[in-house]
């Protein structure tokens, strides 16, 4: 009689397909029916989602997915976990949708769908305000640039010629700068705009830029064309009424769709 465990295996395993059929079909509706967009987020990535100090979750992201929840008809419902994990979260169906600064990446597009772009950013080249020196990626030939030294802006600044001086990140590289220390530091643009958002009166500014920019999106599971849909239509939406541009210069003093 060993066909009837194998005949309920079967069974088993045709259900757990089942199952999970229904869970990628179900998406668009099943969000409208809960009432809520579940979004994976860290909470502490600052500006994008973090704490503020009464200990409410804040920041870029978190607007832009309660205004993107908003035009599907839902709440934003977040759920916190640690970036390692985060988009693995997806698989387990924790959640519909993961908006944390995600870069758009071919290998991620393997596995997952992405929305459209909704955040642009680039390599600047940052120097004191009254730099007239270095006004290009050439003209830290010789000079020293404060930087990440595995990070891929070491190596731009490297391949610019600059001697490096390591540091742990963006906020130790700007201040070397600040205090003469390094002649310039290459880092993301949103960094910088977030710095200059807080601290508006620091002398340093933006000598050049890289043509080239690296865009996120927000991210969803494959198999559901209908949420992905919605969430782009959603976000056309907060950029054509004003929406997206009033976050976006709240957080960053600038438009970083572009």
């Amino acid at each position: 009689m060993k066909w009837v465990p194998t005949l309920l295996a079967a069974a088993a395993f045709a259900q757990l397909v089942s199952f999970g059929s229904a869970v990628a079909g179900e998406n668009l509706e099943a969000v409208k029916s809960a009432g809520a967009l579940k979004i994976g987020t860290e909470g502490t990535y600052a500006p994008f989602t973090y704490h503020d100090e009464s200990g409410k979750l804040v920041g870029f992201d978190v607007e832009i997915g309660e205004a993107v929840a908003k035009k599907l008809g839902v709440k934003a419902e977040f759920l916190e976990g640690k970036w390692d994990g985060l988009i693995a979260g997806l698989d387990a169906n924790r959640y519909d949708a993961v908006i944390n600064q995600v870069g758009i990446t071919e290998e991620r597009k393997k596995k997952y769908d992405f929305s459209e772009p909704y955040i642009a950013s680039k390599a600047v080249l940052i120097v004191k305000s009254d730099n007239a020196d270095i006004k290009d990626f050439p003209d830290l030939k010789g000079k020293n640039s404060a930087q990440s030294l595995t990070s891929n802006f070491g190596k731009l600044a490297q391949a610019s010629g600059a001697e490096l001086i390591g540091t742990d990140g963006f906020d130790q590289s700007i201040q070397l700068v600040l205090t003469g220390r390094a002649d310039a530091t290459i880092n993301d643009s949103l960094s910088f705009l977030d710095f200059k958002k807080k601290k508006p009166d620091a002398p340093v500014k933006i000598a050049a830029e890289q043509a080239n920019a690296d865009y996120s999106g927000i991210i969803v599971r494959k198999g559901e064309p209908e949420l992905l849909e919605a969430i782009n239509k959603a976000l056309t939406e907060i950029k054509a009424d004003g929406t997206y541009e009033a976050i976006s210069q709240k957080y960053f003093g600038a438009d970083v769709s572009k």
